[in-house]
């Protein structure tokens, strides 16, 4: 039997080569945003538990290893994201059996790859958080965090990666229901170990750790359930060659994911230095951005997504239809962000910091989240723009276009810091932005992107 003689029997997953494009990118970004929200809550669960029932200096220990654990969180979003163009792809020419093997070589790649990073971590952990300036006073909780988180980065990593699996086959609800038990898991375990327990930021950390165990066992016995619905015959469980093939997807979007990861830890480097104070209210600002950003973020995987479903069924005049809609999507969302900061930026950073903040972590705080409320619609943008080379695999350009984000926002915080304070930090973040947007948007214009070929036709 020919690898395409297999028929799908069922799939809950959306199919986003049919329909209004407008709606059918609406409704599958819905619930992938509010999973990524949830997702953010969850991880913001440990700051705003350890700011208010241990102490400031937790919280800073918390946000001084945030920043780094962001990086291996991206690398994994990054991974499952290159990945998963090669799963939608199959999945829109309708060839389930190459799919079926994509994502299991997927799943064995990023397991040995996890496995071998958390090591590295573990042991490393000291040394990196004394590179990188970190107060004194909050070292020893800072490492003892990350000695714990980097024992469970096998757990994040499959978490992450199946959820992007999940997205690649159109389906994403069922990694909203899972965010959101392992969200109220985490919450719930957090408030026990500190308040209950004792326990300061290795309690929160052994909780994020089990949450996200427990809902990555869970997230891969229902996607074996899942692909039950694809009938195939002689379905490998590991290609070399795909593997080759989603490297050279995959590689770019980590890099791109990891070094923007990279750059705000080389940034925290220098709100460090500013001590424990101002960086428990960047840790809060920080936080609050990364919620702000899950709208704009989720469209543009939202359309990555969708173009590359749409490229597999090959209909370009559909993915540009659904570029523009998306534009409409993120001006809402920009809207709606920039009046809920500017109003109350005050009361939302007060919620981390415990009911006697000091002012130079209150002024921090409230200074990053009132500038950077206005400028969330270019991140939009950009966001978008990139979906659609992502989606189309090609990579190239939009990894350089964040590399250039990353060099603008390293370059100011170090260079302006001196001259204008911490603000410094964030002031480059619009122009980076926008910078990054242009140089997608007109490779965008260009149409290079529609001939990459991930898959044959």
């Amino acid at each position: 039997m020919s690898e395409n003689s297999g028929t799908m029997k069922k799939s809950s997953g959306a199919n986003l080569t049919q329909g209004n494009p407008a709606g059918s990118l609406l409704r599958f970004a819905f619930p992938l945003i509010l999973g990524n929200l949830f997702q953010q809550f969850y991880n913001m669960a440990d700051s705003m538990i350890v700011g208010n029932f241990v102490s400031e200096d937790a919280l800073a220990a918390v946000g001084a290893s945030y920043a780094l654990t962001t990086v291996f969180i991206m690398i994994a979003i990054g991974g499952g994201n290159g990945a998963a163009v090669l799963t939608s792809q199959y999945l829109g020419a309708g060839r389930y059996q190459k799919m079926k093997t994509s994502i299991s070589t997927s799943l064995i790649t990023f397991l040995g790859v996890s496995i071998t990073l958390g090591l590295a971590g573990l042991f490393c952990n000291h040394w990196i958080l004394t590179l990188l300036r970190t107060p004194e006073n909050v070292l020893a909780q800072a490492e003892l965090y990350l000695g714990i988180y980097f024992m469970g980065l096998p757990f994040l990593f499959m978490y992450n990666v199946l959820a992007s699996i999940f997205h690649a086959l159109g389906d994403s609800r069922t990694p909203l229901g899972l965010l959101i038990f392992s969200s109220v898991l985490n919450v719930i375990l957090d408030i026990l170990s500190v308040t209950k327990l004792g326990m300061e930021v290795d309690g929160v950390a052994i909780a994020t750790v089990a949450a996200q165990g427990i809902s990555a066992c869970i997230s891969f016995v229902l996607l074996m359930r899942k692909l039950k619905g694809y009938e195939e015959k002689g379905c490998r469980l590991f290609d070399r060659q795909m593997l080759i093939t989603g490297t050279k997807i995959a590689v770019p979007t980590i890099l791109q994911q990891s070094i923007v990861s990279i750059g705000m830890l080389l940034v925290q480097s220098v709100v460090n230095d500013f001590g424990s104070a101002a960086l428990a209210g960047y840790s809060a600002g920080s936080r609050i951005e990364s919620i702000c950003v899950v709208p704009m973020i989720g469209t543009g995987n939202a359309v990555a997504t969708f173009t590359a479903q749409n490229i597999g069924a090959g209909q370009l005049d559909r993915v540009r239809e659904g570029y523009r809609a998306s534009y409409r999507i993120i001006a809402v969302f920009g809207v709606l962000i920039a009046v809920i900061l500017t109003a109350f930026n005050r009361q939302i950073i007060a919620a981390f910091l415990g009911d006697e903040p000091s002012g130079q972590a209150m002024a921090t705080g409230m200074g990053y989240l009132s500038f950077i409320a206005f400028f969330m619609v270019i991140l939009g943008a950009k966001a978008c723009s990139d979906g659609v080379l992502r989606g189309a695999g090609d990579v190239l350009v939009f990894t350089a276009a964040n590399l250039v984000n990353l060099a603008i926002r390293v370059t100011a915080a170090f260079t302006l810091a001196p001259v204008v304070g911490v603000a410094a930090v964030w002031y480059a973040v619009p122009i980076g932005w926008t910078v990054n947007y242009l140089i997608s948007f007109i490779r965008y214009l260009s149409g290079h992107w529609k001939s990459k070929k991930v898959i044959a036709r």
